[in-house]
């Protein structure tokens, strides 16, 4: 709650409050446009049409839980969930790339309308190439987010590579970005942002979420 808005009589923030939001996250940006390294990574981000990423460790913290009959769980975090949605709305699209194969990550892929949906991919090249052909984006449009050595491929021939914090050491040494948060708990949904505010689009976004 912003010291300058009177407590809201509801769970929801008051219109001061998101006004406050909405300020703050502006003298932010304008603090941001000072640092060369943000200035660069911005410049990454603002190219992007298309996000890849892995599964394990990236959309969720990388446990395998397994049941009767073979079945496989895993857990994804809705912040996540709703930060892909965002990108969707501003025209970004999203696809996961993955060496394993489950039904599960299938399911949650359908349901985030991605349009990529690669799985079972023993090498991660020629799953970025079809893609490629088929989106007719160029590499530095594209951003990847992987955690282990199988993503290095990838992870150095596009626009954008970012790393959750729970990613090995010899992929954080070749990223542009390596999130505050680990891999399924909404290391996600820090790459989605950084592509909104790259456009501009984060105040835009959340005034149309606060007074819907």
């Amino acid at each position: 709650m912003s010291d300058t808005c009177p407590a809201s009589p509801t769970p929801y923030p008051s219109d001061c409050e998101v006004t406050e939001g909405l300020r703050a996250l502006a003298r932010q940006r304008k603090d941001d446009s000072s640092d060369p390294a943000r200035q660069a990574l911005f410049a990454r981000a603002a190219a992007i049409r298309l996000l890849l990423l892995d599964v394990d460790g990236v959309l969720t913290d990388g446990t395998l839980l397994y049941g009767g009959q073979n079945e496989e769980s895993k857990a994804f975090h809705t912040q996540d969930g709703f930060g892909i949605r965002l990108l969707r709305e501003a025209g970004i699209d999203v696809g996961v790339i993955t060496a394993r194969s489950s039904a599960v990550v299938a399911r949650r892929a359908e349901e985030l309308k991605m349009r990529f949906i690669y799985q079972g991919v023993p090498g991660k090249r020629e799953a970025f190439r079809e893609i490629l052909r088929l989106s007719g984006l160029r590499p530095y449009e594209i951003a990847y987010m992987g955690d282990d050595w199988l993503d290095l491929v990838l992870l150095q021939q596009v626009g954008l590579a970012v790393a959750p914090a729970n990613a090995v050491v010899e992929v954080k040494r070749v990223v542009h970005l390596v999130t505050e948060r680990q891999g399924g708990h909404g290391a996600v949904r820090e790459a989605c942002d950084l592509l909104l505010a790259a456009r501009n689009l984060t105040a835009e976004l959340l005034q149309r979420y606060s007074s819907s």
